[in-house]
């Protein structure tokens, strides 16, 4: 009788959600957040080439479209993304344990799916804060503020009860955005102001307003996204190549002067603005600053490398994530250099500034998230990825249709800024920039392309994907096996305290 109940209460324990349940619903979720943003921004796009399509139709204008887009990419794709690769699967795997709550984990990714679908049909709708990144309304604000504090609660509670006493590099940069990103999102959407309580626009008046917009703006990208994403790479490079980090003291020194420099940064942002002298300055030092954690990171990642470049060839996760190293450290020299006063007088306020935002958010951090996904739905279901040359074929649509993107906004944006340094009329050089929207258009459809063909490879993975033999001996399963069967995933072995 008493083994029967001990059977039984063993039972009822495990009657939740299987282990990484809610590491798969983020990261399928994002997949699909994905294709829809990036399909609603090349839409977008369109108009930059044909300003009177769909001109009588207003939720398909470009004021409404375009928010679903960043916000889409933003919030859905990519912070779902890297909850679900860093936080749902990452730190229970560092940390030697389950999840500390599989089922809240679940309900906070039904949660947040809630809030985009909510958030695409306000801004179709028209119903939008007028402020940059932060357009979503009081009642959606809570909704993210809230899945944002329920995902720093089991990330920390994960960690708190670990088996693995060692803190790896990742786990670092995981708490700290956790921590970070809910101050940063309540501050910069000014939450404590409800306005008329569905729209917060005009609640807080002008140059106040628009430094607390780039407090937020700039820091959602440092101490969410690049915390998050670099945590990944640091996950992702050690176990794809199976060899220890290079310098554990190393990442440390990156994270602490991330968390140093990027809190000031906001400022550079308004230079051209009458914002406050001193601010400008701080925000422009701190720019040039950004160079010590960007090359402690790139340097570690580099140095880790060290022999085993040749496996880009045979893993499309570590080529996605080292590309996106190197599109990391451009966004990094470009970001200091506009934050020069005479640079920042030339491109500010045009298409250099969008194809600046593309190279970090889809170059560097995007890149970071197809790496992570090709790689932790394969070791999670235990199956071959469907097919290396479709990943293959992700990789180079999207390197190239991203390249063309870039390079034609940010031509656009020198001839934009040349010119009206000239005093010339912005009437008079629209027909010189149309040839280079087309190139940006073209490259876009490239990009979403990119994002439909990983679905395609990861949904065949699901389903009809080639178990993994144990007895199989190549690289990938011998990679698999090592993620599947060990304790505590390969960077934890690595020092830390």
């Amino acid at each position: 009788m008493a083994v029967q109940a001990a059977t039984l209460g063993r039972a009822q324990a495990r009657s939740g959600p299987a282990p990484y349940s809610s590491a798969k619903l983020f990261l399928f979720s994002s997949i699909f957040w994905l294709a829809l943003a990036d399909t609603v921004g090349l839409i977008a796009s369109y108009q930059f080439v044909n300003p009177q399509w769909a001109e009588s139709v207003p939720f398909l204008s470009f004021g409404r479209l375009r928010v679903v887009h960043t916000n889409g990419v933003l919030f859905m794709w990519l912070s779902m993304a890297q909850v679900g690769a860093v936080c749902f699967y990452m730190i229970p795997r560092l940390c030697g344990t389950e999840l500390w709550s599989e089922r809240l984990g679940v309900w906070t990714g039904w949660l947040w799916n809630l809030a985009g679908v909510l958030m695409v049909v306000t801004f179709l709708t028209g119903n939008s804060q007028a402020r940059e990144y932060a357009e979503m309304v009081w009642p959606l604000d809570v909704a993210v503020e809230l899945v944002l504090l329920l995902v720093g609660l089991n990330v920390l509670m994960t960690v708190a009860k670990r088996k693995e006493r060692k803190l790896y590099v990742t786990i670092w940069y995981a708490m700290g955005a956790v921590i970070w990103m809910p101050l940063v999102y309540f501050i910069g959407n000014a939450m404590w102001e409800t306005g008329n309580f569905w729209n917060l626009s005009g609640a807080i008046k002008g140059v106040d307003d628009a430094t607390l917009n780039w407090f937020y703006g700039h820091n959602v990208l440092g101490l969410w996204f690049t915390t998050m994403g670099v945590a990944t790479v640091y996950y992702l490079v050690p176990v794809l190549t199976r060899t220890p980090l290079y310098g554990y003291a190393l990442s440390m020194i990156g994270f602490w002067a991330l968390a140093f420099f990027y809190t000031a940064m906001g400022q550079h942002h308004l230079l051209q603005t009458p914002t406050p002298s001193w601010l400008k300055t701080i925000a422009t030092m701190a720019s040039l600053g950004q160079f010590i954690p960007v090359l402690a990171f790139l340097t570690n990642i580099y140095m880790t490398m060290r022999g085993n470049w040749g496996k880009i060839y045979e893993s499309v996760p570590l080529k996605f994530a080292i590309a996106g190293t190197v599109f990391y450290f451009v966004t990094c020299v470009q970001g200091p250099f506009q934050a020069l006063q005479t640079f920042n007088q030339l491109i500010h306020y045009t298409q250099w500034i969008v194809g600046h935002a593309h190279l970090a958010l889809f170059g560097s951090m995007s890149y970071w998230q197809f790496a992570a996904i090709l790689y932790i739905i394969p070791v999670i279901y235990k199956r071959r990825l469907y097919s290396q040359g479709l990943a293959e074929a992700q990789f180079w649509l999207a390197t190239a249709g991203f390249l063309m993107m870039m390079i034609s906004l940010q031509v656009a944006g020198l001839i934009q800024g040349a010119a009206w340094q000239r005093g010339v009329d912005i009437r008079e050089i629209l027909p010189q920039l149309r040839p280079y929207w087309v190139m940006r258009s073209v490259g876009g459809a490239m990009m979403v392309f990119s994002g439909f063909v990983m679905a395609w490879n990861i949904w065949k993975t699901v389903t009809v994907g080639e178990p993994l033999e144990p007895a199989t001996r190549d690289l990938a399963a011998d990679l698999f096996r090592e993620e599947v069967e060990a304790p505590v995933a390969q960077p934890a072995a690595v020092g830390g305290q």
